[in-house]
C-alpha cells in the first residue's frame, strides 16, 4: 500500500466514518476517497483515508474511547460569499451546530472554521482602527458576512 503523504490529519469516530469522509468529499474540490481498509464491518469500515481539497486526512472509526473536540478543527478558506454559505449550509444541515466567528459543528461532531479568504486581510490590515472595526463585526457573526465586516473596516464611525 501506498500512502499519498507522509503527514495526514487523524480524526477519531465512534461510529460513521464512511458516511462522514464521503459527505465532505462531496462539498469541496479536488476531493477524493483514496482508501478504505474494512475491519469486518464494511459498512462503517476502521479507516477511511481521504483528500479533502488536496489535504491529505483520515477518519478512524474505532469506537467510543475519544471523543472530538473543537480543539482541532477543519479550517476551510473560502473565495466568496457564495462559497461561505454554500460550505456553512451544508455542514449545518441534519443536526450541525452554529457556533461564533465562522466556527460550526457538523453532524458528525467534527467542528470546521469557513473563513472567507479575504477576512484575514481585512483583519490585519494597515489601517489598525480599520482592523479592530472588522474584527468587532466579525465577532459579533456566526457565519461570516463578507459585505458587513468589509463594511464596518471602511465605516469609521461604526
Amino acid at each position: 500500500m501506498e500512502f499519498k503523504s507522509k503527514v495526514r490529519t487523524c480524526l477519531w469516530f465512534e461510529k460513521g466514518g464512511r458516511e462522514a469522509a464521503e459527505f465532505y468529499v462531496s462539498l469541496l474540490p479536488n476531493s477524493t476517497i483514496d482508501m478504505v481498509l474494512d475491519h469486518h464491518n464494511e459498512a462503517d469500515p476502521m479507516v477511511v483515508e481521504f483528500t479533502l481539497a488536496g489535504a491529505p486526512m483520515m477518519i478512524l472509526t474505532a469506537g467510543p474511547h475519544f471523543k472530538l473536540t473543537p480543539a482541532a478543527s477543519i479550517s476551510v478558506l473560502t473565495k466568496d460569499q457564495a462559497e461561505t454559505d454554500y460550505l456553512w449550509n451544508a455542514l449545518i444541515a441534519n443536526g450541525g451546530e452554529e457556533s461564533m466567528c465562522g466556527w460550526l459543528v457538523d453532524r458528525y461532531g467534527v467542528s470546521w472554521q469557513i473563513v472567507p479568504e479575504i477576512l484575514p486581510g481585512l483583519i490585519n490590515q494597515d489601517d489598525k482602527a480599520a482592523g479592530k472595526r472588522a474584527q468587532a463585526a466579525m465577532m459579533q457573526m456566526r457565519k461570516i458576512d463578507i459585505a458587513a465586516v468589509e463594511a464596518a473596516a471602511s465605516h469609521a464611525g461604526a
